[in-house]
C-alpha cells in the first residue's frame, strides 16, 4: 500500500533521539493525557515519558493522566484559566478551534521554526495534519490517532457460510451478511446480532461522521464555522442506523461506545464498528478468529479520523516551550511511535514509523493493523466547530432521538442544524 511505502522525510538526529539543542535549560514539565480505548495507553505513555526524562536529565516531567478526552479538555482549560496550565497535553483534534478561542494554545509553527524542525513537521501524514491546522498557522501535532474500523468474527462467518475473508463493503452488503450472521433460540430471542455500531454519545457522533463521508459529504469543514446536519447524505446515513434495527440485524434503541468491544468479544455479536485504537484490546482478548475490513459505505469507502494531538500551552516560559516541543518529537518519533502503535492499535501518524523493524514485525504478525492506514485515503476530518461541544450536542441529540424511536431522521437533522446555525451565526 502507497501509504506504507512512502519514504519518510528525515529531520534530525538530535529529534530523533529526543535531545534538542536548544532546550538546555532545567524545565519542569506538566503533561496532560487522555485514554480513550481498551488499551495500556497509561503504562505505556508513563514508560515513554521516563524514557524521555532519562535522555534528558536536566528536565522533569510528570505525565497526569487526566480521563476520558472530554475530563483532559475540561482539566486542561480549567487549569489554564486558573493560571496553572499544563505546559503540553494531547487533547482532541476537535478541540482545536476551542482551545483557540479560550486563547490558551500556541501556534507549534511558532515555536518549530528551525529548517530541521519544518522537516519534521512536513513528514506527517497530511490527513492527520490537517485537523491541527488553522488559518496558515499549524497548532497541534498528531500522536494517538485513529478511524473506526469494520471488526468481525470470521468463525462466525464460515458458521454463517460467508467467506471469511470477504467483509461487507457497502450498506447493502451489511444489511445482507447481517442478516445471515444474525442468531435467535427456539424462542425467538436473539443470541447474537449481525453488527453493532455504538449511536450514543460522542462515539455515535464520530461513527455517524463516517457514513456521511461515504455518502460523498462531510459534517463540518475547516473553516470551523460550518455544521452540515441537514443534507442528504445526513439523512441517507440515519435512515441506514434505523434500517439495520428495522431489519434485525442490530439491536433497536440506543447503542453505546463503551461496552461494544466487550459485546464483541462475548459473542454478542458478529461485527462491530470501533476505533482501530481497541484493535491491541481485541487481538489479547479473542477466542476466535477475527478480522478488520474498511468500513462499510454508502457510495464508496468513508471513514472519520479521530483521536488525539499534541498541543502547547501560552502560559509557558521560552525553555519550556522548547522542552516540550524536544518532548512531541520525542514521543512521535519512529521508536516511540512504533512502541505506542503496537500497545494500542492507535495508527501511527509518520511513514518513517512504519519502516522501523519494529512495526514491519507487527504487521507481519497483525496484517490487520494496516487497515486503518489503507483507510486514510477515504477519511475526512473528525466534526469540529466553534463552540464545539455546544454545536455537537445538536447532531447527538439528533441521532439519539431517532434511533430510539422518538423523532424521525429529517425532522431531528433539520432540528439539529437550526441550532447548530443559531450557535454559529454569530462567527459568520
Amino acid at each position: 500500500m502507497t501509504f506504507c511505502l512512502n519514504k519518510a522525510i528525515p529531520f534530525g538526529a538530535a529529534a530523533l533521539m529526543g535531545v534538542s539543542a536548544t532546550a538546555l535549560s532545567a524545565e519542569d514539565l506538566e503533561f496532560y493525557f487522555p485514554v480513550g480505548v481498551n488499551a495500556p495507553a497509561v503504562a505505556t505513555i508513563q514508560e515513554l515519558t521516563d524514557e524521555w526524562a532519562a535522555m534528558n536529565p536536566q528536565h522533569t516531567v510528570k505525565a497526569i493522566y487526566a480521563g476520558n478526552y472530554e475530563e483532559t479538555t475540561t482539566k486542561a482549560l480549567t487549569a489554564a484559566n486558573a493560571g496553572d496550565a499544563p505546559q503540553v497535553a494531547v487533547l482532541l483534534s476537535i478541540d482545536l478551534f476551542t482551545l483557540i478561542e479560550e486563547d490558551v494554545i500556541l501556534p507549534i509553527s511558532d515555536i518549530a521554526t528551525s529548517d530541521e524542525d519544518l522537516e519534521w513537521m512536513a513528514g506527517f501524514y497530511p490527513a492527520f495534519m490537517k485537523d491541527g491546522q488553522f488559518e496558515g498557522q499549524t497548532y497541534a501535532i498528531p500522536f494517538q490517532r485513529s478511524t473506526p474500523v469494520f471488526y468481525y468474527n470470521k468463525d462466525a462467518f464460515r458458521a454463517a457460510g460467508l467467506d471469511p475473508e470477504s467483509p461487507p463493503t457497502t450498506w447493502e452488503e451489511m444489511i445482507e451478511v447481517g442478516k445471515a450472521l444474525t442468531l435467535k433460540d427456539d424462542n425467538g430471542n436473539v443470541t447474537q446480532w449481525g453488527t453493532r455500531i455504538p449511536t450514543l454519545g460522542l462515539g455515535g457522533a464520530w461513527l455517524f461522521g463516517g457514513l456521511v463521508v461515504s455518502m460523498d459529504d462531510v459534517l463540518t469543514t475547516e473553516t470551523g464555522i460550518e455544521a452540515r446536519m441537514d443534507t442528504p447524505a445526513t439523512v441517507a446515513s440515519l435512515e441506514f442506523l434505523l434500517e439495520l434495527a428495522n431489519e434485525g440485524v442490530m439491536a433497536p434503541g440506543g447503542i453505546s461506545w463503551g461496552d461494544t468491544p466487550k459485546a464483541f468479544l462475548e459473542g454478542q455479536t458478529a461485527s462491530i464498528w470501533t476505533s482501530t485504537g481497541n484493535l491491541a484490546f481485541i487481538e489479547e482478548n479473542a477466542e476466535f478468529d477475527w478480522g478488520v475490513g474498511f468500513l462499510p459505505g454508502g457510495n464508496g469507502p468513508g471513514a472519520p479520523i479521530g483521536g488525539g494531538n499534541f498541543y502547547i500551552f501560552q502560559d509557558t516560559t521560552e525553555g519550556e516551550r522548547e522542552a516540550a516541543l524536544d518532548f512531541i518529537k520525542f514521543m512521535t518519533s519512529p521508536a516511540s511511535a512504533a512502541k505506542w502503535s503496537i500497545a494500542t492499535g492507535y495508527v501511527a501518524p509518520r511513514p518513517d514509523t512504519w519502516e522501523t523493524p519494529e512495526m514491519q514485525a507487527y504487521v507481519e504478525r497483525l496484517p490487520q493493523a494496516l487497515v486503518a492506514l489503507e483507510q486514510l485515503e477515504f477519511a475526512e476530518r473528525e466534526f469540529a466547530t466553534f463552540q464545539r461541544a455546544k454545536v455537537t450536542q445538536y447532531l447527538v441529540d439528533a441521532i439519539e432521538s431517532v434511533v430510539t424511536g422518538n423523532a424521525e431522521p429529517a425532522e431531528a437533522l433539520q432540528q439539529a442544524q437550526e441550532g447548530a446555525d443559531a450557535v454559529l451565526s454569530e462567527y459568520n
